[in-house]
């Protein structure tokens, strides 16, 4: 069974929901999750906020985060995991934002780093992943399979 099913299995027997704030994976956390049956019995609403000013408005993520830490972060990841739960009302919120490819990145923010945030009954985790130069498509795709095995790994803690 794949860790999408499972998630939304675990999500069904707890009666819980889940929202996502994606970045550079543009909707494809929420997409794999809509591609299995029952997803409309564990997601309501997710955003893509390709842009700052959409982190800002619609999650509530703050200005001085972007400034201080870059929207490449977990800080930034953090509060749109936050933002994306307190939105749509849901147990879990995970927030993705990171440097897909091909070009964009520094010294300091390679191409195929990506930072994510699990917002659980308000407990937050973040990570930083180096997926590499594995081209843009292969990055995301790397993006959401982290996505599902870390929640999967979160809600077994």
């Amino acid at each position: 069974m794949s860790s999408v099913k499972k998630v939304i299995e675990i999500l069904i027997e707890k009666g819980w929901h889940i929202s996502f704030a994606e970045s550079c994976t543009g909707g494809m956390c929420c997409s794999a999750l809509v591609d299995e049956a029952n997803a409309s019995s564990v997601l309501d609403m997710s955003f893509v906020t390709y842009a700052n000013e959409a982190k800002i408005e619609l999650l509530g993520v703050s200005a001085d985060t972007i400034l201080a830490n870059g929207v490449v972060s977990e800080e930034v990841a953090r509060e749109m995991a936050i933002g994306v739960s307190k939105r749509a009302k849901s147990e879990i919120g995970v927030g993705v934002t990171g440097v897909a490819g091909p070009g964009g990145g520094t010294a300091k923010k390679p191409v195929g780093m990506v930072c994510f945030g699990f917002c659980i009954n308000g407990d937050v985790k973040t990570y930083t992943m180096h997926f590499g130069q594995l081209g843009r498509n292969n990055v995301r795709k790397a993006s959401v399979e982290f996505v599902y095995n870390t929640i999967l790994d979160l809600m077994n803690e």
